[in-house]
C-alpha cells in the first residue's frame, strides 16, 4: 500500500505524456518475464503511483491537473504498449475518480482527492459470479442498528484490489435498494483480496476476488451510483474509452515487437530473392496492412475521446449519445484490430517467432482477455440501431 505522506507532483499534460512514454519503456523491459513467470508488478504499481499519473484527473478545486479524457486515453496507450497489465490494474482507480467527481459528497471528495494526491489507490469490487448477468448483484449494505451499514459479499474480476488502498465496493444500499458505491480501505476488518485470478492472459493484473464479510461502513462512505445513469453522462464512455485505449496499446506493442524481431532474427522465403525478411514483399504488405488497421483504430480512439471531453464540457442528452457511439466505434474497432494483429504477427514473422522462450503469444492472449470485458458486438449493434434509425445508445456504465 502507498505511503499517504508522499505527495504526488502534479502534471500537465506534456508532463503526464512523458511520463507515460518513460514509465512504458521501463515497464516493457519486463513485461515478457512477469507474463511467464506470473510475477505481480507490485514495484512497478508503487512506480506508476510515484510518477502522478493516477493523480492526473484530480480536478483543479481540489489541487488536481484536472487533465481531459484525450489526454487520460493517450497515456492508457502509452502504458498499454509497455505492459498492458499495468494500464489496466488502475483502470478503475480512474473510473471510480470519475465517480467521486460527479457523485461524491464535498466532503467525500475533499478527503479521497487528498489520498490520490497523497499517491492512495483505488481498486475495484463490482463484477459478481453467478449472478444473471454483468450487471446484476448481490451484495448489499445492510443497516446495523447504530447507525452504520454492514457489507457482505463475494466480488470477483477485481482488478487492482489486490494493490490498493481503498476498494470501491458496488453494492445494493438495503438488500433491494438502489446500487452505491461504498468506500472501504484494503486492510479493513472483513476485507479478504485473494490472488486467484489464473485467466490466460493479463495474467499479472490480480483480477481475483474481494470476500466482505460484515464489513462495517460509515454513512459518509457510502455514494450513490444507480442515479448516475438517470440523465445524460458520460461515466460510462469515459470508462469504455480507456479500454479502447489498452488494446490499442496491445496492438502497437505486438506490431513493434514483431517487427523488431523480422529486422534482427527472420530468414527471408527464398522465393523472394532479397537478404532481409524485412525487404521480403509479402511480409512488407502484411506489416503494412496491420499499420493500416492499427492507425484507423488509433484515429478512432483519439476522436472518442475528444468527444467525450467535448460532451463533459456541454452535457446533453445529444452530446452524451454522441460520445458514447464514438466510443462504441473505437472499443469496436481497437477490440478487433488488437486479436487481428496480435494474431497475423506470427505469420508475418516466421516460425521462428512461436518460440515459447520469446513470449510473443503474450500480446495475442492479453488482446484475447481483455477485449472479453465487454462485447464488442454490441457496440456495433448499438452502432447500427444509430445509423438505421437514429437511435440513441442506452445509458450504462458499458457504453
Amino acid at each position: 500500500m502507498s505511503d499517504p505522506s508522499c505527495p504526488v507532483p502534479v502534471l500537465d499534460a506534456p508532463a503526464a505524456l512523458a511520463a507515460a512514454a518513460s514509465l512504458a519503456g521501463e515497464f516493457a523491459a519486463g513485461a515478457a518475464e512477469r507474463d511467464a513467470r506470473r510475477t505481480l508488478p507490485y514495484a512497478e504499481v508503487d512506480r506508476l503511483a510515484a510518477s502522478g499519473l493516477l493523480a492526473i484527473t484530480v480536478p483543479a478545486a481540489h489541487g488536481g491537473a484536472d487533465l481531459p479524457a484525450a489526454v487520460v486515453a493517450e497515456v492508457f496507450r502509452r502504458l498499454a504498449a509497455g505492459d498492458p497489465n499495468l494500464a489496466q490494474i488502475p483502470h478503475s482507480h480512474f473510473v471510480y475518480v470519475n465517480l467521486l467527481r460527479r457523485r461524491g459528497t464535498a466532503d467525500q471528495r475533499g478527503r479521497l482527492f487528498a489520498e490520490v494526491l497523497g499517491g492512495k489507490r483505488f481498486g475495484n469490487a463490482q463484477t459478481e459470479f453467478g449472478t444473471r448477468h454483468v450487471r446484476d448483484h448481490r451484495t448489499a449494505l445492510t443497516p446495523d442498528g447504530t447507525g452504520r451499514w454492514r457489507l457482505n459479499g463475494t466480488k470477483f474480476y477485481c482488478t487492482g484490489a489486490l494493490f490498493a488502498d481503498w476498494i470501491p465496493v458496488l453494492a445494493h444500499l438495503g438488500v433491494d435498494g438502489p446500487m452505491h458505491v461504498a468506500w472501504v480501505r484494503r486492510d479493513a476488518e472483513g476485507v479478504e483480496v485473494v490472488d486467484d485470478w489464473d485467466g490466460i492472459g493479463q495474467r499479472t493484473t490480480a483480477s481475483g476476488t474481494v470476500r466482505l464479510r460484515n464489513v462495517a461502513v460509515g454513512g459518509e462512505w457510502i455514494t450513490p451510483y444507480a442515479t448516475e445513469f438517470d440523465g445524460p453522462q458520460t461515466y460510462g464512455a469515459f470508462a469504455q474509452v480507456l479500454h479502447a485505449a489498452i488494446d490499442a496499446g496491445i496492438a502497437r506493442a505486438a506490431v513493434e515487437e514483431a517487427a523488431e524481431f523480422v529486422r534482427t532474427k527472420s530468414r527471408p522465403y527464398p522465393d523472394a530473392g532479397v537478404e532481409r525478411a524485412a525487404d521480403d514483399p509479402l511480409t512488407v504488405h502484411a506489416f503494412g496492412e496491420m499499420e493500416l488497421s492499427l492507425r484507423g483504430a488509433e484515429a478512432l480512439l483519439a476522436e472518442a475521446a475528444s468527444a467525450v471531453d467535448a460532451a463533459g464540457a456541454d452535457l446533453t442528452g445529444s452530446s452524451a449519445a454522441a460520445a458514447s457511439l464514438a466510443v462504441a466505434a473505437a472499443r469496436a474497432a481497437t477490440a478487433q484490430v488488437a486479436v487481428a494483429v496480435s494474431s497475423r504477427v506470427f505469420e508475418a514473422a516466421g516460425t521462428r517467432s512461436a518460440l515459447a522462450g520469446l513470449n510473443l503469444d503474450r500480446h495475442w492472449r492479453n488482446a484475447r482477455v481483455h477485449t472479453l470485458h465487454d462485447p464488442a458486438a454490441w457496440k456495433v449493434q448499438h452502432l447500427g440501431r444509430w445509423a438505421l434509425d437514429g437511435a440513441p445508445p442506452p445509458r450504462h456504465g458499458q457504453l
